[in-house]
């Protein structure tokens, strides 16, 4: 699906790869609903747009109130006229802990804000696009979604879950006007650590906005965008991604256990 003069829903729209999604889509000439609980960083990415806000409207939105996601789509609609897109983005890391160290509260948030997020936004705006002459669902998953990383154990299994759901709904889908594509993001310089609530990083990590080989939001957004255009039904984002996705695919123990090697230090505080 081609993005000019369409309408695009994204969540997490504040910050990130959401924040760079919403200005790449304006620059294509696409009306965009940036959608996300911080209000400050959404008046942010507004000031960003610069002459083409006119195309573009704020929600401040928690994605895991199912009733206040329901009610979204008439806002944007009443802003926009219709919806031909939804790019559900935002997303959440856990702290750096194993299982057994987790919290019920901190699992359920992380569940709530990348797995049933996704899912309630999805069901809030599926009967809008499946009357559009053409439209395009994105969810995001990933490169943890379908890679085991200690310490992000809940985190890989909301992904993961995100994935599963993603490619179901491709196929529920196939004979019908919407597209679907499911995203694997490597390392991308945002903020997320931050946007989480997660205030300690593990010995010999670092914060992916200091990363040497993670990829600028800019280009994440770029590729997105461009898997759109081409109706991919898989997207991977960042060099890291493709190759860790070859390697699971190829030898899944092997990618485990090469994982654990570069993390091990997770386990070890």
């Amino acid at each position: 699906m081609l993005v000019n003069n369409k309408v695009i829903v994204v969540s997490g729209g504040g910050s990130g790869i959401g924040r760079a999604l919403v200005l790449h889509l304006l620059t294509k000439g696409a009306r965009v609903a940036a959608v996300d609980l911080n209000p400050t960083t959404l008046q942010e990415t507004a000031q960003m747009a610069g002459s083409s806000a006119n195309r573009l409207s704020i929600h401040r939105v928690d994605i895991t109130d199912r009733a206040a996601v329901a009610a979204l789509p008439d806002q944007v609609i009443a802003a926009h006229g219709v919806v031909d897109g939804l790019i559900n983005n935002a997303g959440i890391i856990q702290p750096f802990l194993g299982v057994p160290d987790l919290d019920e509260a901190t699992i359920e948030r992380v569940m709530k804000v990348n797995f049933y997020g996704t899912v309630w936004m999805t069901k809030a705006f599926l009967p809008y696009l499946l009357s559009r002459p053409e439209a395009h669902i994105v969810n995001v998953s990933s490169m943890g979604g379908f890679l085991p990383v200690p310490g992000q154990t809940i985190y890989g299994a909301a992904k993961a879950a995100v994935k599963l759901f993603t490619e179901g709904l491709y196929a529920e889908l196939l004979e019908t006007n919407v597209r679907v594509t499911v995203v694997f993001p490597g390392a991308v310089r945002t903020n997320i650590v931050a946007n989480s609530g997660v205030n300690r990083l593990p010995t010999g990590t670092t914060d992916n906005r200091r990363a040497p080989t993670a990829l600028a939001p800019e280009r994440a957004a770029q590729i997105i965008v461009d898997g759109i255009e081409r109706n991919r039904y898989r997207v991977l984002v960042g060099s890291d991604a493709r190759l860790m996705d070859l390697l699971s695919r190829l030898n899944p123990q092997f990618a485990a256990r090469f994982i654990f090697r570069q993390m091990k230090s997770l386990l070890q505080q």
